[in-house]
């Protein structure tokens, strides 16, 4: 059973101040998660998570993350700026980014970040943009074809289709923008791959780093590059469903070390650094959207109405996606209702649960929708002229903070020229 890190009595204390609906993020929650992910590869001496900071883009989230020593993962300029912003330089910073202007590429060489090249035309480009290549670069790999695990050792089948990916070079690619880059004064390369999105196995992140090792053993022989640091990526996902088994963070760290073991260490590559990218598996739990009961409509279905909707949290309402609701207080009462949890959007996705049993729900109820901690606020929208909510930290000591307070109206309409 999932269990909300939010209880009823601190959901009614914080909406006298803060009306529903909003995000909640959990210090602890995001503390305890960035350690136990340093502890399962602290056999690399340059392991580093770079947070995809598309997931979560708020500053408070991102300066505790770097208290725990994770760098960030960047995709656009405004992410490259809000990280400058929160303490983050040189290194600390990954930009990968793709179809990227000219002026991207000059915000993270200035920063001094790592910048990780889409695409094989991208070198030229990035040298006609800034008149030099960094020192230090990735190139983005894309195997093709389809990736398929099998039946994983927690009974889940992970598949995936980077053949169909826009993301990434060729083999044959990766080996020419190596040469390419080297000559125009490169010194240090990475590589970086993603290949399935949310899996649910321990054996995905070894697996992928196997192949990413085979990969840079062969591009360091071929090319004499000096390979720093391979970016595992993101892919590491969080059971949304109650009944799925979480991923073991240290059993995957293990895993990757196996493969590194076996495959960089004898072809004379033990020193190169482990960096991951793993938004999802950081945030997701450590985050809830809260939101209240306020209407019930009884026609051909059982419908309940909150004051959250899409524009809040649209996974459901794109992909289909799960998230379990926990109705604050009556965690133990028997789910002998069903329902669809519905927004008031001018759209009929605009469900957050469809035909989901649920304890009897009464207007005013107070609801945790799990797992929205990433790609959750951040993929917000102002359809139907819709403000996005406000964010909150429950801290570690128990009290309460806004990090980013809700729209206005007047914010909606600053934009506009009347």
């Amino acid at each position: 059973m999932k269990k909300p890190f939010l209880t009823l009595a601190q959901a009614r204390e914080i909406k006298k101040t803060y009306p529903t609906p909003f995000h909640i993020y959990d210090e602890a929650g995001i503390r305890r998660t960035a350690r136990a992910l340093n502890a399962a590869f602290a056999w690399n001496m340059g392991f580093r998570e770079y947070f995809a900071v598309k997931a979560t883009p708020n500053p408070a989230i991102l300066k505790i993350l770097r208290e725990e020593g994770c760098g960030v993962d960047c995709s656009s300029l405004t992410e490259l700026m809000m990280s400058d912003r929160c303490g983050f330089s040189g290194h600390e910073i990954m930009f990968s980014s793709n179809e990227t202007p000219a002026e991207e590429f000059e915000l993270a060489d200035r920063l001094g970040a790592i910048i990780n090249l889409d695409d094989l035309t991208h070198v030229d480009f990035l040298y006609k943009t800034l008149g030099h290549v960094p020192e230090t670069v990735c190139c983005r790999f894309n195997p093709g074809g389809t990736f398929t695990l099998g039946e994983s050792k927690e009974g889940f089948q992970v598949m995936d289709n980077p053949g169909q990916a826009k993301y990434g070079m060729t083999p044959d690619q990766l080996i020419e923008a190596f040469r390419k880059l080297k000559a125009l004064g490169a010194k240090r390369f990475g590589i970086h791959a993603f290949l399935a999105s949310n899996t649910l196995s321990n054996d995905y992140y070894p697996a992928l780093a196997r192949i990413l090792f085979q990969t840079a053993a062969d591009a360091a022989e071929r090319t004499g590059c000096q390979i720093a640091f391979i970016n595992l990526s993101g892919g590491v996902g969080v059971p949304y469903r109650p009944e799925q088994p979480a991923n073991d963070i240290a059993a995957i760290g293990e895993g990757v070390r196996r493969a590194f073991e076996e495959v960089m260490v004898p072809v004379g590559l033990g020193e190169t650094a482990i960096f991951t990218e793993l938004g999802r598996f950081m945030l997701a739990p450590n985050g809830h959207l809260v939101t209240t009961a306020v209407h019930e409509k009884h026609i051909w279905k059982e419908y309940i109405g909150v004051d959250a909707c899409a524009a809040n949290l649209m996974r459901p309402a794109i992909y289909g996606a799960y998230h379990h609701i926990t109705v604050l207080g009556k965690e133990d009462a028997p789910c002998d209702h069903v329902y669809d949890v519905v927004g008031s959007l001018c759209e009929n996705s605009d469900k957050f649960a469809v035909d989901r049993p649920l304890p009897k729900i009464d207007m005013g109820d107070v609801l945790v929708i799990h797992d929205a901690g990433a790609h959750g606020f951040s993929m917000g929208y102002n359809y139907n002229g819709k403000l996005r909510s406000a964010e909150l930290l429950l801290k570690e000591d128990g009290s309460v903070e806004l990090i980013r307070r809700a729209e206005t109206p007047d914010d909606y309409f600053a934009t506009l020229i009347w």
